[in-house]
């Protein structure tokens, strides 16, 4: 990933359902090993998303998708996921996220071969799919953890979101 901070890193193994007829990932897995990580790197903050929702009102809808395919995954594979916040706003988050095959070192995996890369933009709104604000509680932790290379002036305008 380009910027300085460290990412966070979740790993998962292909499964045969994750694979299409030419025995590689099918292309729309890459955007769940996304959520994936996304989810994961918030419960590493200390989130738990699900209680975001029912106990804040609120929810990060994705709003843009970008993928970028290097190299195919294919069944059984060990992947690694890389996570990082790369924008905010008041009511926007950006991730980026790197998907490597894993390689094992001295029985840990860590990434290995790169196969994508991708961003997803997200709003924040409450149950009524209205625009809100992400709770300070929230945002507090995000700006400690990765500090001043979370630059809220950063994200691009969604038309209709910003």
């Amino acid at each position: 990933m380009t910027d300085g901070t460290a990412p966070f890193r979740t790993t998962v193994r292909v499964r045969y359902a994750e694979t299409d007829q030419m025995g590689v990932v099918y292309y729309a897995n890459y955007l769940v090993w996304f959520e994936i990580g996304r989810v994961e790197f918030l419960r590493q903050l200390g989130f738990d998303y699900k209680q975001m929702e029912v106990a804040d009102d609120c929810m990060l809808p994705v709003v843009e998708a970008i993928c970028r395919y290097k190299a195919p995954a294919q069944y059984d594979d060990l992947i690694v996921i890389e996570t990082r916040v790369t924008a905010m706003r008041t009511s926007m988050l950006k991730f980026s996220y790197e998907v490597y095959r894993a390689e094992t070192i001295d029985g840990t995996p860590v990434a290995g071969k790169l196969l994508a890369s991708g961003e997803t933009s997200h709003v924040i709104v409450g149950y009524g799919m209205q625009k809100t604000v992400l709770p300070e509680k929230y945002a507090s932790v995000i700006r400690a953890t990765l500090g001043p290379l979370v630059d809220e002036e950063n994200l691009p305008t969604i038309p209709g979101v910003d």
